[in-house]
């Protein structure tokens, strides 16, 4: 099927062209029919499935214009870099429409965001938590809201955003239709769905745990971290090959020692983002990035969610994640658009459990590689990497009665906690004794 033999206006039509967009994926395709029939929907969909398009072209293709453009279209995601995207993707399907798109995330003055809202807002894309301040200090209204998506859920519930989802779900109206998209389904997942959906028909792009076919997966069994650091080097300097790199660490100190210990040897080509770093230095890391400036970004998960880079050439963990379901996540961000996408994962020996839990996920082994002839293998561990050992209990049951060293303190050396009266106190300072009150005025008859 191509875009063109599904019932979308002409506005919608020319815009999808304009974004050189023909055939829909399997998610679109899906959806699009299941949110026209009005009905809740479920999305089951890993990243790099075109879900933002999924369910963006369907409630567009429903919209009708209304005087001052009040919020029609309600869109909630976990994080500030997926708000951005979201809203551009938007942008371009209302390019040539009335439809005015508004994005609200934290981090950053309320003010501008209030007054973006005021001027008009037909789908308004936000965190859970801004959108609450924007709403009880009167600057958003929830009352004309049609439609509800909320993309991304599951990591929305892993940051603990239950309970401002449950307040948002609470102001809304009742007569509105709810999109859920999820990678993964869990039991806090069903929760929800339970208590605020109506009877979901559900879709799925593919099974939980099923990565992208055009994905060619790869892993590397590296002894320690700096080997890992010496391989990262190694690779990256064919610049044929690797010529758009994300790299995954786990945290958010990795990603700044993994920084300043490779970024030496790649000039201006290297940068890294956290949910430590400004806004504007994520912002303008994923804009250089997707621009080609950048030729490596180094990312932890939950700001990466917001990084949807069509050409990114090798998706690189440089250790596992704890959750089998997030290394999904991150190389679903290669391998975009039909296009294929190659992935290597450094693994240590203590990384072991990690890699079998994924594999076991997905249902296949990922392909080992030999580690190349000219790497340096370092011998040298980091402080986490040293064995522990455990101590013997060495202490000597001594005599029951002390002596040597051990001896009686003398009694002007000995705590006795003695209970003192104020009233004795007062005796003791002034020599007579002194009551509270005492010299307060006898009143007259």
């Amino acid at each position: 099927m191509k875009f063109e033999e599904m019932k979308i206006s002409k506005a919608l039509s020319r815009a999808l062209a304009a974004m050189h967009l023909v055939e829909p994926t399997v998610i679109q395709q899906r959806a699009f029919p299941a949110v026209m029939s009005g009905r809740d929907v479920l999305g089951i969909a890993q990243t790099g499935t075109g879900k933002t398009i999924g369910y963006l072209l369907p409630c567009l293709n429903q919209w009708k214009f209304t005087a001052g453009n009040p919020p029609q279209i309600l869109v909630l995601v976990p994080t500030r870099e997926l708000v951005v995207q979201v809203v551009e993707v938007a942008r371009q399907l209302a390019e040539g429409t009335s439809v005015k798109c508004v994005g609200v995330f934290g981090g950053v003055g309320m003010v501008p965001q209030a007054e973006a809202v005021r001027a008009g807002a037909d789908v308004l894309v936000g965190t859970p938590g801004r959108l609450l301040d924007l709403i009880l200090d009167g600057h958003v209204s929830l009352r004309t809201v049609k439609k509800l998506v909320v993309d991304e859920v599951d990591e929305m519930l892993d940051q603990g955003f239950r309970t401002q989802l449950g307040r948002l779900f609470d102001l809304l109206p009742r007569k509105r239709q709810n999109l859920l998209f999820s990678a993964t389904m869990t039991a806090e997942i069903e929760s929800l769905i339970d208590t605020y959906f109506n009877s979901p028909v559900k879709i799925e792009a593919a099974p939980t745990g099923t990565p992208l076919e055009n994905i060619r997966q790869y892993k590397f069994e590296v002894p320690n971290f700096n080997t890992k650091i010496n391989l990262l080097r190694l690779i990256l300097t064919d610049e044929t090959v690797f010529t758009r790199v994300l790299v995954f660490v786990g945290s958010i100190a990795l990603a700044d020692k993994v920084f300043e210990l490779v970024a030496p040897a790649f000039d201006n080509q290297i940068d890294y983002i956290h949910s430590k770093r400004t806004q504007s230095q994520r912002f303008g890391a994923v804009r250089n990035f997707a621009e080609g400036k950048l030729r490596i970004l180094i990312a932890t998960d939950v700001v990466a969610r917001g990084i949807d880079v069509a050409d990114v050439s090798h998706v690189i963990n440089f250790d596992l994640p704890d959750e089998p379901e997030q290394y999904i996540h991150r190389i679903g961000r290669t391998g975009r658009a039909d296009k294929e996408g190659v992935s290597f994962a450094f693994c240590s020996p203590l990384e072991q459990e990690k890699l079998a839990e994924i594999e076991a996920l997905m249902g296949k082994e990922i392909t080992t590689v030999g580690l190349p002839a000219e790497l340096e293998i370092s011998d040298r561990l980091t402080d986490f990497e040293l064995p522990t050992y455990r101590m013997r209990n060495t202490l000597v049951e001594t005599d029951a009665t002390p002596g040597g060293a051990f001896h009686e303190k003398s009694e002007k050396n000995k705590k006795v906690n003695v209970r003192v009266s104020h009233a004795e106190l007062m005796r003791r300072k002034y020599g007579k004794p002194i009551t509270k009150g005492g010299n307060k005025k006898k009143p007259r008859h």
